[in-house]
């Protein structure tokens, strides 16, 4: 299933996300300036990105769905269901462990947290943000939907996923009796593809308000207070950036720059809304227009946003040390390495969650005996470190579903890509009967 869109409208529509960004730093700092009180300035521009956010949404759990459940279904045999579950995980698994080292090794090296000029909150002070490690029953429990309803309801992506998975080979396995049924999904997760591009013009609007809210709240003032913190996060969100280009162009060769050029745009859209879920139905179609298989697309994709948040779990490693630097609490060799595991963990299925890092982050610090007042150092500037997780986490999982197409020999070439395109402009430009 190719994706219903064109170079030209994409072009369009990432300049005009561009624009929306700077007009909106340039607004906040205006507000900021200006206005005593930016509370209903900030909250105003809220209920525009609340609005786009909850319009994304509605659209995700169809299109998961359908787009899985047909992939699956003409795979037509479980065992190669097992064999791409396999090869996505073993993926999976190499990315974390190099995102949460890569942001264990800069914090240990840059020690933003001993260069900290701040005062500390007491160690009794509330983050307001609640603990929440997940156990392996907790995780069992939350993998497995009571109700595909409420999954869908609630989007929960793993729940979907793997009811998806078990609807899917039940349609191949009654063949032609579930035939309509599988051209029905098919046909509503092209609907739901076009349902996206109408949804992604509002995007700009979203951008403009996220960011003006942002920085109407906050004022350029934090980036001077954070500057070496975040140019030190920063810094490793390119090192790791470059670790998955080296990483894809080992696999696919000379394409790795066409893949990281063809989600570019939902990339920005993840960086600019801070979200990586409202990235998530243009990073498929942009996929499938890069040349990844549907079937393979539609399965790994999902999967990856609650096992592949590569962003996200860099920053955590990140946060914790940074937060047991400035109290002057320091760490054995074996205790951090006992922190990467238990993250390895405790990172699964924080997509669709609110604030997930910092909920993940406040169990860890809790483990370790470290302050969980320590958040509130972060909380002023969480939603610019978000915006570079959150575009991190569509390239690593861009990365992973490009990867696990060309494994299973499911990537089609840039001739037949060309071809695609070439045939569907020609369609689009012919005359109607």
């Amino acid at each position: 299933m190719a994706a219903p869109a064109t170079s030209g409208s994409s072009n369009k529509l990432t300049l005009w996300i561009l624009i929306a960004l700077v007009l909106g730093a340039i607004a906040g700092y205006a507000i900021h300036k200006s206005v005593a009180d930016p509370t209903p300035w900030v909250t105003n521009f809220g209920l525009v990105t609340t609005i786009f956010l909850r319009l994304i949404k509605m659209i995700i759990a169809p299109l998961v769905f359908a787009t899985l459940t047909v992939g699956i279904a003409k795979m037509g045999d479980v065992g190669v269901v097992g064999r791409l579950g396999l090869k996505a995980m073993l993926w999976f698994i190499a990315a974390s462990l190099m995102s949460l080292g890569l942001g264990l090794l800069l914090v240990n090296l840059f020690q933003p947290g001993v260069a900290l000029n701040l005062p500390l909150p007491e160690a009794t002070a509330s983050s307001g943000i609640a603990a929440s490690s997940m156990s392996l029953a907790d995780f069992v429990t939350h993998l497995v939907p009571m109700s595909i309803a409420d999954g869908m309801a609630k989007n929960e992506i793993l729940q979907i996923v793997v009811f998806s998975i078990f609807f899917g080979i039940g349609c191949a396995g009654v063949g032609d009796k579930a035939k309509v049924l599988v051209e029905a999904l098919e046909g509503l997760s092209y609907v739901m593809l076009k349902v996206t591009m109408l949804v992604m013009w509002f995007a700009p609007f979203a951008v403009f308000a996220a960011v003006a809210a942002a920085i109407a709240k906050s004022g350029p003032g934090i980036f001077e207070t954070y500057a070496f913190f975040m140019a030190e996060f920063y810094l490793g969100i390119l090192i790791l950036w470059a670790l998955l280009f080296l990483a894809a162009f080992m696999i696919l060769g000379g394409r790795a720059a066409a893949l990281f050029k063809a989600v570019r745009e939902p990339t920005m859209l993840a960086f600019a809304t801070a979200s990586s879920e409202a990235a998530y139905p243009k990073t498929l179609a942009q996929l499938e227009k890069f040349g990844c298989s549907n079937r393979v697309a539609s399965f790994v994709l999902p999967l990856g946003y609650s096992f592949n948040l590569d962003g996200s779990m860099m920053y955590c490693t990140f946060a914790v040390m940074f937060i047991a630097q400035a109290y002057g609490i320091e760490l054995s060799a074996a205790q951090q390495l006992t922190m990467l595991l238990i993250l390895m963990v405790t990172s699964k299925g924080m997509a669709g969650v609110p604030r997930a890092s910092l909920v993940v982050i406040a169990a860890t610090l809790a483990q370790f005996n470290i302050p969980e007042a320590g958040l509130l150092l972060l909380l002023g500037i969480d939603h610019f470190l978000d915006m570079g997780r959150s575009a991190t986490n569509v390239i690593g999982n861009s990365v992973a579903t490009a990867v696990v197409s060309k494994w299973e020999g499911q990537l089609r070439s840039e001739t037949e890509v060309a071809a695609e395109l070439a045939n569907a402009t020609s369609t689009e430009a012919a005359p109607k009967a």
